[in-house]
């Protein structure tokens, strides 16, 4: 008698599933280490509120002078919110990471801080030559997001359990 599940995928690993990839070691970042990773990668997401909830956007980037830079289209939520906001900005949070599916050994590094839409017109024309939206459209508008609070971690294969018990005589 075959006493196999018949539900779908029953029997097949499931990403983040036990028995995949092991145990994982968190290992907290200083800021300047997760900034640094930060500037690695190219592709993030932002967080704002929209409407009172939450709204989550993947988007290029890259850093300069310490800022994470965005561009954006006109009437995009994030260009209204920021652009409605006083001087000071509106706050965001911003995520990126580099974790691998199969082993799950990486770093994930989250900023928190004030978004302000980039005004001067040298500024704008510098990101438009540096930084080049990976989906369609126009991207006019420029962001600056200052890290007012950066935090990250680095996830390692776990270290493996001391060893316990009385040594053999």
């Amino acid at each position: 008698m075959n006493h196999k599940s018949s539900r779908p995928g029953a029997g097949v690993p499931r990403a983040g599933g036990a028995g995949t990839a092991g145990p994982r070691h968190s290992i907290p970042l200083h800021r300047a280490e997760a900034l640094r990773l930060l500037g690695s990668v190219s592709l993030g997401r932002i967080v704002f509120t929209q409407d009172a909830l939450p709204a989550i956007r993947p988007v290029n980037h890259l850093l300069d002078r310490g800022e994470i830079v965005i561009r954006t289209q006109e009437g995009a939520a994030i260009a209204t919110v920021t652009r409605q906001a006083d001087l000071a900005g509106v706050v965001v949070a911003y995520e990126a990471d580099t974790i691998d599916p199969v082993t799950h050994i990486g770093w994930s590094v989250v900023v928190t801080g004030y978004c302000r839409p980039v005004t001067d017109p040298r500024d704008l024309a510098y990101y438009r030559e540096l930084l080049h939206p990976w989906t369609e459209g126009q991207r006019e508008h420029a962001l600056r997001i200052r890290p007012d609070l950066v935090t990250g971690l680095r996830l390692t294969a776990a270290l493996p359990a001391p060893a316990t018990g009385a040594c053999p005589g």
